[in-house]
Parts: C-alpha cells; sequence; structure tokens
C-alpha cells in the first residue's frame, strides 16, 4: 500500500475524516435543537414581559361630546343650538325648583333672586323675586350688547381716518369709535389691534406722496363724536383709581390700556391723546424717507374734520360682532361704554352717557324686552345706581338664543363657558359644580357687594334653559357666593327634573 507523506495510510485518513465531519455534524444539530428548544420557551415568556415595555392596552377611544359640550374653539354659535329638538322633555317647576333652591343661598348678608325659563316656549321654570330691580353689575352689558347688534349691526365696522386739516400742512386724525386701535401694524386677524396706526401712517405717507406734499406736517385730533363728560359721576373714585374705567373717547389704543397684554391697573386718563401721540411717532417714521416731517406735539381741534371731508387713509376695526364678543368674555368696561356711545350716535342721540343709556333703553323695548323697572346710569354696570330683574335678562338671553333677530345670535360666542373660556375660566372646577364646567355659557357679574350670573345651558335631556341670578347685599369677599351661583347653574345641567 502506498504510503503519503506523513506516514499515514490515505484510505485510514479519510476514514477519519468522515469520522470528524459526522461527529461535528452531530454536535450541529445538538446545537440547531438546543436554540429551538429556547427559542420555544423564550416567545412565551417574551409574551408576558413585553407589555412593560409597550406600555398598557390603549383604551377604547371616549364617545364624542354632545355638540353643546364641545370646546368654543370648535363650536360656533350656531351649532350650539342645532341639535336642539323641541320634543326635548320640559323640565317640571317643582323639580326644578327643588334643585335650584338648595344651592342658591347667601353666604352671610344678602339675598338672591333667580329666574329660569324655557327657551322654546317662555315656559317659567323657577321664579324667585325674577321681578324685582336689583344692581346687575357686568350682566348690564348683556344690555348693551342687544343695543350694539341692533343698531350697529354685527358686520359693522369703526373707521379711524386722516383728512386734510383746515389749514395748509395741516392733517386731522379722526377718531371713529375704535378703541382697539394698536400701535404697530394692524392685525387681521386679531379684534385688539385689528386696525394698527403703523399701517394709517404708512398710508397717510402715500396718500401725501401722491398729492406731492412735502414739508412740515402738523397733526391735530378730532375726537369730537363723544359729547358731554367724559368720566361718569356715577362711577367710584376708587374704581377709576384701579383702572376699572377711565374717560371716554371715541379712539384708544388696547380698550385704553398702556399694555394690551395687561389688563389690570391704571389705564391712560386722556386715551385720545395717547393714541394721536402713538400715531404722530409712526406717522414721523414713516414719513422720514419721504420729504416729510412731523412737527411735535398734536393739538386737540374739535371740528377740524369737516364733514364730507375725503380721508386720505382710513383703518376699518373688527366688526362689531367681534368686539361684543371680546366685551362679553373679558368683561371690558371701557369697551361696553364706547358700545353704548356708537350705539346712541347711530341712533341719531348725542355720543354721551345719557345717549348711550337712552340708546340701550330704546333698544331693549324694540327687541320686545319689556323695561319696566329698568334703570340706567351707565352701560357697562359698574355703577351702583342700575336696576334689571332677573327676567328681563332671561327674556335678553331667550332673545338671543331663540328669538326672530338674527342679529342678536351674534352675541352667542360671546358667553363665557364654565371652567373653559373668559371670566368662567377658573370657576366650576370642584366636586359640586364641576358638572357645570363645559356646558355653562354665561355673563359674569362681580362687584364688592354684587354678584350675578345670567346666560344659557343645555340640560341632561336636551333642553335649553336660560336663566339669571342676581345676588345683592353681599357679604364681601365671601367665595361661598360665587360657588352658589355656580352651584345653580350647575343642577340646571344635570337636570332632568321631572
Amino acid at each position: 500500500m502506498t504510503k503519503p507523506t506523513g506516514g499515514e495510510p490515505l484510505r485510514a485518513r479519510r476514514s477519519r475524516r468522515s469520522g470528524g465531519m459526522a461527529q461535528e455534524a452531530g454536535k450541529s444539530w445538538h446545537l440547531v435543537l438546543a436554540t429551538l428548544v429556547l427559542l420555544a420557551l423564550a416567545i412565551p415568556a417574551a409574551l408576558l414581559v413585553a407589555p412593560g415595555f409597550r406600555g398598557p392596552e390603549a383604551p377604547a377611544p371616549a364617545p364624542a361630546a354632545p355638540a353643546w359640550q364641545q370646546a368654543p374653539a370648535a363650536l360656533s354659535a350656531p351649532q350650539v343650538l342645532a341639535p336642539l329638538q323641541p320634543s326635548a322633555p320640559v323640565p317640571a317647576p317643582s323639580a326644578v325648583a327643588a334643585q335650584v333652591e338648595p344651592v342658591l343661598t347667601a353666604d352671610g348678608g344678602g339675598t338672591f333672586t333667580g329666574m329660569v325659563q324655557d327657551a322654546l316656549t317662555g315656559q317659567v321654570l323657577f321664579d324667585r323675586g325674577g321681578a324685582e330691580g336689583r344692581v346687575p353689575a357686568s350682566n348690564l352689558k348683556l344690555l348693551t350688547a342687544v343695543a350694539a347688534l341692533r343698531t350697529l349691526g354685527p358686520e359693522h365696522r369703526f373707521t379711524t381716518k386722516v383728512v386734510q386739516g383746515p389749514a395748509p400742512g395741516q392733517v386731522v386724525l379722526v377718531g371713529g369709535g375704535d378703541v382697539l386701535l394698536g400701535a404697530g401694524e394692524s392685525r387681521p386677524g386679531q379684534a385688539m389691534g385689528h386696525a394698527g396706526l403703523a399701517t394709517l401712517a404708512a398710508l397717510t405717507v402715500q396718500a401725501l406722496q401722491a398729492a406731492g406734499t412735502t414739508g412740515d406736517i402738523k397733526v391735530l385730533l378730532d375726537d369730537s363724536v363723544f359729547t358731554g363728560p367724559a368720566l361718569n359721576p356715577n362711577w367710584q373714585s376708587g374704581d377709576v383709581e384701579a383702572g376699572e374705567i377711565a374717560p371716554l373717547y371715541p379712539l384708544a389704543l388696547n380698550s385704553a390700556r398702556f399694555d394690551p397684554a395687561v389688563t389690570t391697573g391704571p389705564r391712560p386718563q386722556d386715551a385720545a391723546t395717547a393714541a394721536a401721540e402713538a400715531f404722530a411717532a409712526q406717522f414721523r417714521a414713516a414719513g422720514a424717507g419721504a420729504g416729510l416731517t412731523v412737527a411735535a406735539g398734536v393739538d386737540r381741534s374739535p371740528g377740524a374734520a369737516k364733514a364730507g371731508a375725503a380721508a386720505l387713509a382710513g383703518v376699518d376695526s373688527a366688526t362689531v360682532a367681534e368686539q361684543v364678543d371680546l366685551m362679553l368674555q373679558v368683561s371690558d368696561n371701557y369697551l361696553a361704554e364706547t358700545m353704548g356711545r356708537m350705539a346712541a350716535v347711530a341712533t341719531g342721540r348725542p355720543g354721551s352717557n345719557d345717549g348711550a343709556t337712552a340708546a340701550v333703553t330704546a333698544e331693549l323695548a324694540a327687541a320686545g324686552i319689556t323695561v319696566d323697572a329698568v334703570k340706567l346710569v351707565d352701560v357697562c354696570g359698574l355703577a351702583m345706581g342700575n336696576q334689571v330683574t332677573a327676567r328681563q335678562f332671561t327674556d335678553v338671553v331667550r332673545a338671543m338664543t331663540t328669538g326672530t333677530d338674527a342679529r342678536l345670535r351674534a352675541a352667542l360666542d360671546g358667553f363665557p363657558v364654565g371652567g373653559l373660556t373668559g371670566t368662567l375660566d377658573t370657576r366650576y372646577g370642584d366636586a359640586t359644580t364641576s358638572g357645570g364646567a363645559g356646558l355653562v355659557r354665561a355673563k359674569t357679574g362681580t362687584l364688592n357687594t354684587v354678584l350675578a350670573l345670567s346666560g344659557y345651558v343645555v340640560d341632561a335631556d336636551g333642553r335649553l334653559l336660560v336663566f339669571s341670578f342676581i345676588g345683592n347685599g353681599l357679604t364681601p369677599g365671601a367665595a361661598g357666593n360665587k360657588v352658589a351661583l355656580d352651584r345653580a347653574a350647575t343642577a340646571l345641567a344635570g337636570c332632568g327634573c321631572r
């Protein structure tokens, strides 16, 4: 037998190699089998452990909230009322009283009056002194909203314009009722600052350039659309000093605030001059490269804008509807007083406090609201001399929600929503009132000894109810009084009440 180099027969080497390969193969299969067994054991274990890494199973989606419970940003006013059915059962008055009476109690001194009505039929479901005249605080703004929407119209805009002055080298800034002016460029998407003085200044420069005007220009101010005292003597000096209100003029920056983001504290005492000086500064900057110089200072010159004078430039405010919504949401006293005076002007009355109160009273009567016992000494509700009944407020809210005058529907978006928006944003958060969160839509009213809440709610059966609760002579600072109002409205929201 031939021996290969290495001294081992070839056949023997082949035989030993084959045996080794077989052994190796055997070892591989054992590894494969072991791996398969481990995988078989690992898969169930992984299924048990995996949820700890995946997190809990996602919960089933919650059912959609009813239309009237959706946040206002997703819901326009007409949609609030669209799902209502006249066939929904009307609560029984005795059952409503059983729910409201125990919670509508004064904390300390004072008393509450109240009225609840079915919105569609007007049926009275609860009446505690509903015909009694009461100090209404800022609930009075609901009446002002009626007057503004009826006389001016929801789509009306106030124009702040610039016209040629009575002498060469003069321009006149004319206030037209917009007290939400911004100092900068116009912001079309906003109610506050919708019309900007920087935009007005740039348009004025363009018009003067087109006319070939150069040289020194003097700015005059005509704010004569408002007449009578700028400050109502029925307002307490402490409220003026605290910035609850300020002297009224037909043009102002930021609703007569130094800063639109700061809504408390002292206000400008001459908001018209402050706005005119801001315009002059913007005019000076815009005219610097156009051969125009603007003289220092602004002169007030009532009547300087002659009737029929052509406007060099103008900027328009947000619509009356948008301004009414802002007025109701944040309870803006200055804006309310302006709306009242502009309603007076629209009806041929003087743009004064007396004209405003007369216009509001007249428009209530024209809207079918009984004005017996109504006494108005201002139109924002800051004065203690006002008198309105809970019944008159429920009639107003009925007119807005289900009445035949479609113009009044524009006010509905302005009603604060319990726990969500406006002056109700921090309320309806405890166990006794949370059932009204997102459901109660109402105008608030707050003075030292006065609280009020008037609005509407859809009850558990889908019936639209309107209500007004007014407390007078209350113990100042008693937090329970505000909660009493919210509990009463919450009771209506949860009402089956049959």
